[in-house]
């Protein structure tokens, strides 16, 4: 109960400081629109890992409680919160995670190769939700664009009109962004399950007491050299930004 109470304080404190930044005009409606398009999306990534370890035998998420879309059972004070915070005053669009899904791979029916649809269940929701988006904020657009044109204004492929079509577009951008940074092959993101397949089990004991290590390394990567991650994202988003914004 009291580590519930503290997940909602955290919660509301973490609200409470991202408003107040906004009314101070410290970050702008753009930070604002990010942060409100990374909280489903980091949410519905880990919930997706929970329901394909159920479909494969393992319960531990559903008895955990973290079958749920409530962002208060999903808050991770590193990845939710500060992260996405040192982010955003280091001048860097800013991205999270939120608290791993608990899976015990070992109540998988098939341990190993149900380890790998697990792992990958994340970054294909993300896909999946990157691709509902772009079709819905095309299909606005090319109205908007139609409408524009009918009464002879000159439009652009920009992304200027209202905030929900600025919405939709970070939303999309940011699961496209995070799935291409879940795919990378580096313990613990879910790229590196399918790294993880191909290890003997003789050496999987091993492999796993080096995991725990990899997580710093990974947030120093993302946080210090942001021209790599730009390098890594940029392609992935052009792909999607010229498959569904209309020219």
């Amino acid at each position: 109960m009291g580590g519930y109470f503290k997940k909602y304080a955290i919660f509301f404190i973490g609200a409470f400081i991202v408003v107040a930044a906004f009314l101070r005009h410290i970050i702008t409606l753009d930070t604002g629109l990010i942060l409100l398009a990374i909280v489903p999306s980091v949410i519905l990534h880990e919930v997706s890992h929970g329901y394909v370890a159920l479909l494969f035998g393992d319960t531990t998420a559903k008895r955990s409680g973290r079958l749920t879309l409530n962002p208060i059972a999903h808050i991770d004070p590193l990845g939710s919160i500060i992260l996405p915070a040192i982010l955003i005053l280091s001048g860097v669009s800013p991205i999270g995670y939120a608290k791993p899904v608990p899976v015990n791979v070992s109540a998988l029916r098939k341990p190993r190769n149900q380890a790998v649809w697990v792992s990958l269940a994340g970054p294909a929701t993300n896909l999946a939700i990157a691709s509902i988006v772009g079709l819905v904020l095309r299909e606005r657009l090319l109205h908007e664009l139609s409408a524009a044109s009918f009464l002879g204004v000159a439009t652009n492929a920009t992304i200027g009109g209202g905030a929900l079509d600025q919405y939709l577009f970070y939303l999309g951008i940011i699961n496209v962004m995070l799935a291409i940074f879940n795919l990378i092959p580096i313990p613990p993101l879910d790229g590196s399950a399918v790294v993880e397949r191909f290890i003997p089990n003789r050496h999987l004991a091993s492999y796993y007491g080096l995991r725990r290590y990899f997580l710093p390394i990974v947030i120093v990567i993302f946080i210090f050299l942001p021209a790599l991650m730009q390098k890594l994202f940029t392609p992935f988003v052009n792909v999607w930004f010229r498959v569904f914004i209309p020219s």
